[in-house]
């Protein structure tokens, strides 16, 4: 079983009008809530790929029922645990000229709560994948994603955030990382020009304890790095970007859903693009059928470093 933690979830309000006049009455032409949060975007990917999860993590208040609703009703398994004070957050996604995001603070959340989820995932066994994506929210540890992996040592660890968070999560050794290649230059103060240097950049995050390092890089496909020393480089297929949230969050739950069905990485990495790409593609995050059109336009050169 595949399980999501996203420590600060939302429900995203989009707002979809032609341009934004600031200090004007603006009218959105069209409007949709959504459930929001990197965890919550891979489970839902896994779910309409039909690979079983189950999500968990906190919601609060009015809008925490509201967001476990939406999930429910889109067939996500859930297990969250609910904090007795705040509200979850709401986010703004307003896209007109570009797009803009206001992105609000969460509820707080209490050491008694993280230790209700901590004790949880202790009981994850061997052959179980853990997925911990997403920012630590404000008054929780960066170090909680390593807090979290040592409770679950049996589980398959993937690892989805950034900064000290991710640092701090390196030394767990998680079976797989995907920073974007910002992210992991950032990690270590590096400019990533190149294809070659985020290689070795990706090196490096596997000699800190990373054994897989899959990097995104939006238009220009990904790279991933894994533990027997070999890269595969998938070029992303061309076509129009719509929305690009939830891009790199699909491209965990196609990696994970071609893990799960072939046991290879080129493959995995074949499917983790094709879904990555079809969510760009599309409004929201996409449809199987979708991430099927595109699997065929991937192709992965696999080169022994």
């Amino acid at each position: 079983m595949v399980y999501t933690v996203t420590l600060n979830p939302c429900v995203d309000y989009v707002m979809r009008l032609p341009t934004l006049q600031r200090g004007e009455v603006n009218r959105a032409q069209q409007t949709q809530l959504r459930p929001g949060g990197k965890g919550l975007n891979v489970s839902l990917l896994l779910t309409r790929l039909g690979v079983a999860n189950t999500a968990t993590g906190f919601a609060a208040g009015a809008v925490g029922e509201q967001l476990l609703q939406m999930l429910d009703q889109m067939g996500v398994q859930l297990k969250f645990i609910q904090l007795p004070r705040g509200d979850t957050r709401i986010n703004v996604k307003l896209h007109a000229d570009d797009t803009t995001e206001i992105n609000a603070p969460g509820p707080a959340i209490d050491p008694q709560a993280l230790a209700h989820l901590s004790h949880r995932l202790g009981a994850l066994q061997e052959g179980d994948v853990l997925v911990l994506a997403g920012s630590v929210p404000a008054g929780v540890p960066q170090q909680i994603y390593a807090r979290l992996l040592a409770q679950a040592p049996r589980a398959t660890a993937v690892v989805d955030t950034t900064g000290e968070a991710l640092r701090a999560a390196l030394p767990c050794r998680p079976f797989l990382i995907k920073p974007n290649h910002h992210e992991l230059g950032a990690l270590f103060g590096q400019s990533l020009q190149t294809q070659q240097h985020i290689l070795s950049c990706a090196r490096l995050a596997q000699e800190h304890g990373a054994r897989n390092v899959l990097v995104s890089m939006a238009g220009d496909g990904a790279v991933l790095l894994d533990e027997t020393g070999t890269a595969h480089i998938a070029a992303a297929p061309q076509g129009d970007v719509r929305d690009a949230v939830g891009a790199g969050d699909s491209m965990v739950a196609g990696f994970l859903a071609g893990w799960q069905r072939w046991g290879d990485y080129a493959q995995a990495l074949r499917l983790g693009v094709a879904a990555g790409s079809a969510t760009a593609f599309s409004d929201w995050l996409a449809e199987k059928e979708a991430v099927d059109r595109l699997l065929p336009r991937v192709e992965v050169r696999s080169i022994r470093s």
